[in-house]
């Protein structure tokens, strides 16, 4: 008898194993048939710019659940409005986590406004994933492990431009105009690091703004009257629209970097002038869309029927776009390894268990990699001259990290 106690005993401990193994696992936000994710926009705003990415992201989960979803639940992204203001951001992020329940806050936008909810975000254990700015301090899984960037880092991209005008343009008198916060003064770093003891020579004039600022053009004014004839500009796609008109209106011709976070054709470059952009040098991780050598390119081919359906009101060659429909795709990755454990703690656990992901509209060559012990993602560029119609890239991929 006692036997046939302890036969069933095993019996039924290994059923509870198995079902155990086979259970569903929610936290909230996360159903049999929902996954529930937020996130902040600068929809209005100095930054609305920007809008259009979330508005590419709300259309890829449009086209995902249209071919049912991820594991068969349907993915509700709530992409809330905060108009690049840090007190708006906090205010629409409780309300997404405490009222909505979101599972994950996935793809919010901006330095000064991610920074605004990153303690608090942290401290709820809530997943911070795939945020669009590359200031360096967003890798730094040991203070902040909730948080991780996908953008290609400010500090790696203004290293291309420095070890560019090393090589090329070792006499410059160089001038740099940068918003004045961390995602500026990343830039800022970067480029005066890599430029190493050549820095105070080579480097003439810094002039910072504030993003409250209506214009940059007195700035642009005065990297001319300095005397510069290599001019570096970190800005957000409104003041590099300004800065580039300004140096046009002025009859100015300094060799001219804009960085990437303003190099988009659809949101920057035409409202600006194709013509007044030509010539510009850029640092891109992404296939220049547009440009008919990628025409034949799966993943634009891709890229472009997608908007084509899901986001036609959208421009297709605002890098914005590209950006956001990116995101969403890592984020559909991310979501689609948690399998049927859809908590907070596996979510986090995919999201920092990447290696060497190649994406569609990555350029050749250039893949994610996101550790527990290093949250960076990308640290390799190709430069890119415009030509008055598109992007086009010269020379080969360039590693920031690399000596040379």
């Amino acid at each position: 008898m006692q036997r046939k106690l302890a036969l069933l005993a095993a019996i039924v401990g290994l059923t509870a194993t198995t079902s155990l193994a086979g259970e569903k696992t929610y936290d909230a936000g996360a159903t049999d048939t929902e996954i529930k994710i937020g996130q902040t926009m600068p929809y209005s705003g100095p930054a609305s710019g920007y809008g259009t990415q979330g508005r590419a992201e709300l259309a890829y989960w449009k086209m995902v659940n249209g071919k049912g979803g991820i594991n068969g639940r349907k993915v509700t992204l709530l992409s809330m409005d905060d108009a690049y203001s840090p007190p708006k951001t906090v205010e629409q992020t409780r309300k997404l986590v405490e009222q909505d329940e979101i599972l994950a806050n996935i793809g919010s936008l901006g330095t000064p406004t991610n920074t605004a909810i990153q303690k608090y975000l942290n401290g709820k254990k809530m997943p911070h994933l795939l945020i669009s700015t590359g200031a360096g301090k967003w890798n730094d899984p040991k203070t902040y492990p909730w948080t991780t960037p996908f953008y290609p880092p400010y500090e790696q991209e203004a290293k291309i431009y420095a070890k560019y005008v090393l090589r090329e343009l070792p006499t410059a008198k160089i001038g740099v105009i940068y918003q004045n916060d961390d995602f500026g003064k990343d830039y800022l770093k970067g480029f005066k690091q890599a430029l190493g003891d050549k820095a105070a020579d080579l480097i003439v004039k810094e002039a910072s703004y504030e993003v409250s600022e209506p214009t940059i053009d007195s700035l642009v004014v005065a990297m001319k009257g300095a005397g510069v004839d290599t001019l570096l500009t970190i800005a957000t796609p409104k003041f590099g629209a300004q800065a580039i008109r300004k140096v046009a209106d002025l009859a100015w011709k300094p060799t001219h970097f804009m960085v990437s976070v303003a190099s988009s054709i659809g949101g920057v470059l035409q409202p600006a002038g194709l013509e007044a952009s030509t010539g510009l040098i850029t640092a891109l991780a992404f296939k220049a869309v547009g440009d008919p050598a990628w025409d034949n390119d799966q993943g634009v081919k891709d890229y472009l029927a997608f908007m084509k359906e899901w986001y036609p009101e959208g421009n297709p060659i605002d890098g914005s776009n590209q950006v956001g429909y990116t995101s969403a795709m890592m984020a559909e990755i991310i979501l689609k390894n948690c399998g049927d454990e859809l908590t907070r703690e596996n979510v986090l656990k995919q999201a920092t268990n990447i290696s060497h992901l190649s994406l569609p509209l990555l350029l050749p060559g250039i893949t994610v990699t996101v550790t527990p012990d290093n949250y960076s993602t990308f640290d390799t560029f190709r430069l890119a001259k415009f030509d008055g119609t598109t992007w086009k890239f010269f020379g080969a991929n360039i590693s920031a990290s690399a000596s040379n």
